[in-house]
């Protein structure tokens, strides 16, 4: 392959373009079976799961016939989260685990997301690997070494115990009353099942997939149905979630949003309390500094790192610290998950209001969040925003309007053709007007 495929996340793009094709989605399946088996001559296993949108069913069957054919045992999950690929893969001693998934993406976007036996992506090393396998040949094993396929019928229940398991004994959520959006998405069968089994009355919405709507008008992408839902049943919180489950937000009983940034501050301010204890957070670019200063106040290291559950967890490992996420809602909880799971840190959110007494609006109420504005501006043409005159202009120009009390910050999205405009300072109207005016300025030169 003469061009880089794997993003911060995989591999992903608009169905039916390079690389999101069948033809391809198949090779790639040859390439990851024939990695896996180069490392020993028992007989490789890796599991395959996938959100709803409708290409799913074409990519499953084009990634079982690859894997296949390089000798590998494909255990197919169906419909599953993202994290819970990571468990499985984790707890069926699994050599491999695969899930496709454009995340947050709309319907037409699909990808492919790897893990490893550990449960953790894989690293961008294998990831080159596969790559210049990719520029090999395919062949076919001899038919005495051909793989199989065979359905878990049991992974959902699994993974449902295993979200459960999470709170400890005697931490339930008897009494709550919570409104659940899952994005008509991957988790729309088993996390209404958590939250049900550990005794909330559960009130959902985004459960109805039909291979388009994932993701339209709904969870933690579209969240005004969500604050809708919440205000008029009076329920004590609701929960978004993304497509492919791994993000999360969360809305309080008024219909506030709360973010991943406030999210993970309720987390680590309440383990930082108990026994457990909190040795640091790891958060992006994108972390508010509100929310920085909040978890200094708490003694609680933070970290920067570039945007992307990449980087996250490189920088947890590398500090061995638990906890780490982005405002999006990717929230990892590496003592538990070696995914971000949208799931299991709503219930480690819960599990500190039950513990602490308070509500969500109480839990970030010593968070003060500067006035942050973020615009998603296409660019299907690259721009080269460290020499482009006119983006440099623009950004002077509001670098001097904020005058030391803000940051501004230019990122291409490494999921979707886009760059994401981020202003934030002292004043809502300041950081406004900056985020439209270089909006449109990127908008000018990307055409």
């Amino acid at each position: 392959m003469k061009k880089k495929i794997f993003g911060t996340d995989g591999i992903r793009g608009r169905v039916g373009q390079f690389p999101i094709t069948a033809d391809f989605v198949l090779k790639l399946g040859w390439a990851v079976g024939r990695l896996l088996n180069r490392s020993s001559s028992s007989k490789k296993r890796v599991l395959i799961g996938k959100d709803t949108r409708v290409s799913g069913y074409m990519f499953e069957s084009a990634l079982e016939a690859g894997l296949i054919s390089a000798g590998v045992e494909v255990g197919m999950l169906g419909p599953m989260p993202t994290p819970a690929i990571a468990y499985l893969t984790r707890a069926l001693c699994a050599s491999g685990g695969i899930m496709i998934s454009a995340s947050h993406n709309p319907y037409y976007d699909n990808g492919v997301k790897f893990f490893g036996a550990d449960g953790y992506k894989f690293s961008k090393e294998i990831e080159a690997e596969v790559e210049r396998i990719l520029d090999l040949e395919q062949k076919t094993v001899d038919s005495d070494c051909l793989g199989k396929a065979y359905r878990i019928t049991d992974a959902e229940g699994r993974y449902v115990e295993f979200c459960k398991s999470t709170l400890p004994i005697g931490c339930n959520l008897n009494g709550l009353r919570i409104v659940v959006d899952c994005a008509h998405g991957a988790t729309y069968s088993v996390a209404p099942k958590v939250f049900k089994e550990l005794g909330a009355d559960v009130i959902q919405i985004g459960t109805a997939p039909d291979g388009f709507n994932i993701n339209s008008g709904c969870g933690s992408t579209d969240i005004n149905a969500l604050q809708n839902k919440v205000v008029e049943l009076r329920a004590d919180f609701g929960v978004a979630l993304d497509g492919d489950g791994d993000r999360v937000l969360m809305v309080n009983k008024k219909g506030v949003v709360v973010d991943g940034d406030e999210l993970l501050y309720i987390i680590a301010s309440h383990r930082a309390s108990t026994s457990v204890g909190c040795s640091g957070v790891v958060g992006t670019l994108m972390t508010n500094v509100g929310v920085e200063i909040a978890l200094r106040n708490k003694q609680i290291p933070f970290e920067r790192v570039s945007v992307g559950d990449r980087y996250v967890v490189e920088k947890l490992i590398k500090y061995n610290w638990d906890l780490g996420g982005e405002s999006s809602g990717h929230i990892l909880c590496r003592d538990i998950n070696t995914s971000g799971d949208g799931i299991v840190a709503s219930l480690q959110v819960i599990r500190a209001l039950s513990e602490t007494g308070l509500t969500l609006s109480e839990a970030t109420s010593s968070i003060s969040k500067l006035p942050q504005k973020m615009i998603n501006v296409p660019a299907q043409n690259n721009i080269d925003l460290e020499s482009n005159l006119a983006v440099i202009q623009v950004l002077k120009h509001a670098e001097k309007e904020l005058n030391g009390n803000g940051r501004v910050l230019l990122r291409p999205s490494g999921t979707e053709p886009l760059i994401r405009v981020m202003v934030e300072g002292e004043a809502n109207e300041l950081v406004d007007r900056l985020a439209k005016e270089i909006a449109e300025v990127l908008r000018h030169q990307a055409k």
